[in-house]
């Protein structure tokens, strides 16, 4: 899979869209809600849960995403950072949080700088929203925020704040950190004064401790991802009733994207893999430039995000609707793995990401014996299942490069479940399957006796897919 791309905007937000993306056809927000689908008590609880498992005399630093551009003063559509939109739901870009560890009952102080009112724009209600809609204990305007920084840190012995990635390795990464705000908020220098008063054994990594609150899905962020996925699998099964021979990649790439917006989602997730014939052997194919050729087989690795959760489904099927004898033999081989490691997908069965992937390694080595194959050691890990079975997904499609693998599944991960083969052209293995790539992806809810297959609506069984193709189960292309 490729990771997500983040697109973004110059201009702030209305404090509507901010908590319901009221553009969208298909979600009213609710009273109680700060964000679609996620109330403003369920912010507080991550935040009370960070705080409570830190020691005293903590703080936490987190700041807004960049505004991004393609090029001079072009920018992209804005998508707040991952764990600043998870701790706040707050949009806007040149804006920070301060969390100050305290005996209160609610434990800790919220202090939010922003932006604030926009005169010129009349955008939001600006720093009385951040009190009232936001819960902050205090607002401020960014540009106060390094002065305000530097004296709260100075209170502290424990400093949670992640250092962005300096993009030349001999750069100092510990000045990086507020060049993520606009560089007309303040002078670079102050930012840089602010990070190097921050001794290494005084700053923690933060990053680590949000991502083991992000690993678990409360049942209204599981209830977005259905929606998310619901979204995204209608889509592709449309996308299969729109397809013929002739027509383009780009065109189906486009489509979905066409189909997934129009039912309320905001931007892909990733970059899609529209795959035809042996361009599916290709795993993170995304040229998506090919003509689509009769007789050969669509490998569709497309998601959308909805209301801030990724959604991540691949499906594979005939460009003509109707499977050939050798696709539909390997077909039903991945399918028959993909199924049994699907069920697999819970707590009770005490299993990791890594014993999983394991798993589809036997279940498919024994699936390709039952079909002809004669398997070298190498052959299918090296060469025809190269890539690992399943990630976690949720706000990120790839949900924190700080999961362990090894860690045993629990009640409430979601990850995907995605085995595939592809059989290049080569004597070792049997001609017929030449030039064929089939992956099976969805998204499964981990329970505690049985998973949830949040990607349902996107069609996999066979009678399903060419159903879907041909427009036998009611589906019409837009």
């Amino acid at each position: 899979m490729l990771l997500k791309q983040y697109q973004v905007t110059t201009t702030s937000l209305h404090i509507t869209v901010n908590r319901s993306f009221s553009h969208t056809p298909t979600y009213t927000v609710r009273p109680n809600e700060l964000t679609p689908g996620i109330p403003s008590e369920e912010y507080e609880r991550r935040r009370k849960e960070l705080m409570d498992s830190l020691p005293s005399n903590s703080v936490v630093v987190l700041i807004a995403a960049p505004v991004k551009y393609m090029s001079g003063n072009i920018f992209y559509k804005y998508r707040q950072g991952s764990d600043f939109w998870y701790l706040t739901g707050f949009e806007e870009p040149d804006s920070a949080v301060v969390l100050e560890k305290n005996a209160s009952s609610r434990g800790y102080r919220m202090t939010l700088f922003s932006n604030g009112k926009d005169s010129a724009k009349e955008k939001w209600d600006g720093f009385d929203d951040a009190l009232n809609v936001f819960k902050a204990d205090d607002a401020l305007t960014i540009k106060a925020f390094p002065g305000q920084l530097r004296s709260m840190i100075s209170l502290y012995s424990n400093v949670y704040i992640d250092l962005p990635q300096s993009p030349r390795k001999n750069a100092r990464s510990t000045k990086s950190l507020l060049r993520y705000l606009s560089p007309s908020v303040n002078p670079r220098s102050e930012y840089e004064s602010v990070v190097e008063s921050l001794s290494s054994s005084r700053r923690k990594p933060l990053a680590p401790l949000i991502a083991q609150l992000r690993a678990f899905k409360s049942v209204c962020e599981q209830q977005v991802m259905r929606m998310a996925a619901d979204i995204s699998g209608r889509s592709h099964a449309k996308t299969m009733r729109f397809t013929r021979p002739g027509i383009s990649e780009s065109a189906l790439a486009a489509h979905f994207e066409y189909l997934c917006s129009l039912s309320g989602s905001q931007r892909l997730a990733y970059v899609p893999v529209v795959a035809s014939g042996p361009n599916a052997l290709i795993i993170h194919y995304t040229s998506n430039n090919q003509v689509v050729q009769d007789g050969e087989m669509i490998l569709m690795d497309a998601g959308c995000e909805y209301n801030g959760y990724a959604s991540d489904i691949t499906r594979t099927y005939p460009a003509n609707g109707s499977f050939t004898p050798p696709q539909k033999e390997l077909y039903s081989a991945v399918l028959s793995a993909q199924k049994t490691l699907v069920g697999l997908c819970t707590e009770a069965e005490g299993l990791s990401l890594h014993d999983l992937h394991r798993k589809s390694c036997d279940l498919l080595r024994q699936e390709l014996k039952q079909i002809g194959f004669t398997l070298h050691t190498g052959d299918l890990e090296r060469i025809l299942y190269p890539h690992f079975l399943s990630h976690p997904i949720g706000i990120d499609l790839h949900e924190s490069s700080y999961s362990d693998r090894g860690e045993l599944l629990k009640a409430g991960m979601v990850i995907t479940v995605e085995p595939g083969i592809y059989v290049p052209p080569t004597a070792q293995f049997p001609k017929h399957f030449h030039n064929i790539g089939i992956r099976i992806e969805d998204e499964v809810l981990v329970g505690e006796k049985h998973p949830v297959v949040l990607s349902v609506s996107a069609p996999k069984e066979i009678a399903d897919v060419e159903g879907a193709c041909q427009g036998l189960l009611g589906l019409e292309p837009i």
